[in-house]
């Protein structure tokens, strides 16, 4: 029995918040908009989560890096508790405004880091405003 990691990313504004059709109720919910937006940056606007251009910029001019030490550090204990306890389900989901810049990168990252971390796991990313960009 594996744990399944699923992870979103996803927009406030749009489809809010994704259901969890596992039957659990839920899961973790981030909510990225107390990050400087890179959207509100002429660059960046058309971009996404996955451009390298973003991503530097959350990187080097955001607290982004600081964010997601926090999110790792939470998330490892209930993952650790889920694969103690032979649980199948867990939900990982990652807000923005728009659910194109830091929501995507978050979800991004969150994902490398659980497959690293966790190779046990089976991990599946969805970009629900962003259904067109290629996943992990």
């Amino acid at each position: 029995m594996s744990l399944n990691v699923e992870i979103h990313s996803f927009s406030y504004k749009k489809g809010g918040i994704p259901k969890d059709y596992s039957g659990n109720g839920g899961g973790f919910c981030f909510d990225c908009r107390g990050i400087l937006n890179p959207g509100r940056i002429e660059e960046f606007k058309t971009q996404t989560g996955q451009e390298i251009g973003v991503q530097k910029f959350l990187e080097e001019k955001t607290e982004m890096p600081h964010f997601l030490e926090g999110i790792k550090s939470v998330i490892s204990i209930t993952i650790e508790n889920y694969l103690s306890r032979n649980f199948e389900h867990l939900q990982i989901n990652f807000g923005c405004t728009g659910g194109q810049h830091r929501s995507v990168y978050c979800a991004e990252k969150i994902a490398e880091f659980v497959k690293n971390k966790y190779p046990e796991t089976i991990v599946k990313l969805f970009h629900d405003e962003q259904p067109q960009l290629k996943v992990l």
